[in-house]
């Protein structure tokens, strides 16, 4: 018995999926294009799974194919990104996609497929995670820097202003804020990677260590107590060490990416002064500009909400997960902390009055 004419619904279905297939393809041969090596082979591979998906749809269209059509408004985005950045954000997003395949629920596409979308998210989440790894250090003091610049400048701003002080005292107030925290936040973050760094350093196998190598007594084998103290069994470490002496085996070295995790110090605290400097100025900016009383508060507010809506976002793409979530999290964090100090200054400006 033939098979049934599909629907009209079936065949708009199958030309969204199609077209997002083909779209998603072309995502990966432009991220592939921006890339060397394994990285590039790794998304040529991608692109062909997403041909071989697209092909399905073209099966089962038929003569309903009809013209291409662009896919949805996720897709062309993530095109156009990968066209014009290549970077981890793409790839972020890229993750976030696949996460989001409707082929588990939908009987027309094969369990096949399913699955491939399924390993696709794990594959790209690899890329993207080196990506991460190579911003985590100067990235996580800038995003870390800006937020805090907007949430505690806007707080002291607007608990001053709520005091019911002179405009050039909240102005003066949020200049001296914004200088004050930059410098604490740069010299902070330089403290903290170089401490990391130093610490890392002190794992690092010394390369005198190798030269004793040879002169050492067999016997005793004290090469043995190293792999011990570094967590291998007796029986384990005792082998290691006799396969070193023998020269059949060296030590392994700290991987060099260890360092890269955690970034330059210098590069960090820079990127944190900038990034808080340029987060603290918003608040102040509607009093460099004149604004007085409850419209320079409301604008603060409102410009500062706007910053930090994006940095949430921005957080949120690279996690993988929902920037709007991220963004509205980062929103009510930063804007609870500015309305309790608003408040406390409104009490603090009544009892002084």
């Amino acid at each position: 018995m033939p098979n049934a004419a599909p629907s009209q619904s079936d065949v708009r279905r199958w030309r969204k999926y199609l077209a997002a297939e083909r779209a998603e393809a072309a995502v990966y041969r432009d991220l592939a294009s921006r890339r060397s090596g394994e990285e590039r082979d790794i998304l040529l591979a991608l692109a062909d799974a997403e041909g071989r998906h697209e092909q399905h749809w073209i099966n089962l269209l038929g003569n309903d194919v009809g013209h291409p059509r662009t896919g949805d408004l996720r897709t062309r985005f993530l095109g156009l990104l990968a066209r014009r950045f290549g970077s981890v954000f793409v790839l972020a997003l890229a993750q976030r996609a696949e996460s989001r395949s409707p082929y588990e629920a939908d009987n027309d596409a094969t369990d096949a497929m399913a699955a491939d979308e399924r390993i696709h998210e794990e594959v790209v989440r690899a890329l993207a995670a080196r990506g991460r790894q190579r911003l985590s250090g100067t990235f996580r003091a800038a995003v870390f820097g800006a937020n805090d610049g907007l949430v505690s400048n806007l707080a002291l701003v607007l608990g001053i202003s709520a005091a019911g002080v002179d405009n050039r005292i909240v102005l003066l107030t949020g200049i001296a804020g914004l200088l004050a925290g930059a410098l604490s936040m740069g010299a902070g973050e330089y403290v903290s990677v170089r401490s990391q760094r130093e610490l890392l350093d002190a794992t690092t196998p010394s390369p005198v260590t190798g030269d004793s190598v040879p002169f050492l007594d067999v016997d005793a084998n004290e090469l043995a107590l190293v792999y011990r103290a570094r967590g291998m069994t007796v029986t384990e470490a005792t082998a290691h060490a006799a396969e070193v002496i023998g020269g059949r085996s060296i030590a392994p070295a700290l991987r060099p990416q260890d360092h890269e995790a955690v970034g330059s110090a210098l590069g960090a605290a820079v990127s944190s002064f900038c990034f808080f400097a340029s987060g603290a100025i918003i608040p102040v900016l509607p009093y460099l500009f004149g604004a007085q009383g409850l419209a320079a508060v409301v604008i603060s507010a409102v410009l500062v909400g706007l910053a930090l809506l994006g940095t949430g976002a921005i957080v949120g793409l690279l996690a993988g997960a929902s920037p709007l979530k991220r963004a509205l999290r980062q929103l009510a964090i930063g804007f609870g902390a500015a309305g309790v100090t608003y408040l406390l200054g409104l009490l603090f400006g009544v009892s002084a009055g």
